[in-house]
């Protein structure tokens, strides 16, 4: 079934399909030794603490137009934190408006879409290996909605709200809804790629490869920083100025490893 954005769909009911979009960044450091991961861990812990991960998913409810029901929020020893948001249909204007186009999503500021019986959760996973000298912060954000409108318009604030390195981007709908002749649809906007609901100038920054399964409506995108500059992995400004150029060839290289084994999901050394 074709959709276009002056069509209107007449429902059997309420569209009870789910769209789910998981969102996955990592972000990579080197740190040289023990006092400087802690200090990584501890400056992740700072800038990704329980609070603000709450204010980045109420920003993320507040772009789809979604009320919050319930905020469950906790920071975990030694590190970590995990926010998890129930929401429910927010105030819709227009609701039709929008709804069938492929284009990256809004800042926060205006209400785009509608959800019913949804949620938002956020997990983050600061890790590092002492031998390696490479520590890794990963945050999960996965919005589940039920509506006329999916999720990935919320996908441009996620992506420009974390300092992200690689990005792993999955989307998919699940269930179904009828018309009012009974004629089931099992998705009810048209979507080619998740990259569409990018925006070119963050496109142009990565390197991108598409995994789709367009009959199953399972849509998925990989995403790795195309330049490289040390200077942005070294967690202390001053540590590049006691390296010598070899040492420097030897932690790059760790490093690109590092983002490429990541983004291929395999161990590649």
């Amino acid at each position: 079934m074709e959709m276009n954005s002056n069509q209107i769909l007449d429902l059997h009911g309420f569209n009870n399909l789910t769209k789910s979009l998981s969102f996955n960044m990592y972000d990579i450091c080197y740190t040289s030794s023990q006092e400087e991961r802690d200090a990584y861990i501890e400056y992740i812990d700072d800038v990704y603490n329980a609070d603000r991960l709450t204010e980045i998913l109420s920003n993320v409810a507040d772009i789809i137009g979604a009320n919050i029901l319930n905020v469950a929020k906790q920071d975990y020893v030694p590190q970590g934190a995990s926010v998890t948001i129930l929401v429910s249909e927010g105030p819709v204007n227009d609701p039709t408006k929008d709804v069938f186009e492929e284009s990256p999503g809004p800042i926060p500021g205006s209400v785009v879409a509608q959800m019913d019986k949804s949620h938002i959760t956020v997990h983050t996973y600061p890790e590092s290996h002492p031998d390696e000298g490479i520590s890794t912060f990963r945050a999960d954000i996965d919005v589940s909605t039920c509506g006329e409108i999916s999720p990935l318009k919320a996908l441009n604030y996620m992506i420009q709200s974390f300092e992200t390195d690689v990005m792993t981007i999955d989307y998919r709908v699940r269930g179904f809804t009828r018309d009012v002749t009974g004629h089931k649809l099992f998705i009810d906007h048209e979507i080619n790629s998740i990259q569409n609901y990018i925006p070119e100038d963050i496109q142009e920054m990565y390197h991108m490869i598409d995994v789709n399964v367009y009959q199953e409506n399972i849509f998925h995108t990989k995403c790795k920083l195309k330049e490289f500059d040390l200077e942005h992995y070294l967690f202390f400004s001053d540590t590049r100025e006691k390296l010598t150029p070899e040492e420097e060839l030897v932690i790059a290289e760790k490093l690109i490893t590092e983002m490429d084994e990541i983004f291929y999901g395999k161990n590649i050394r």
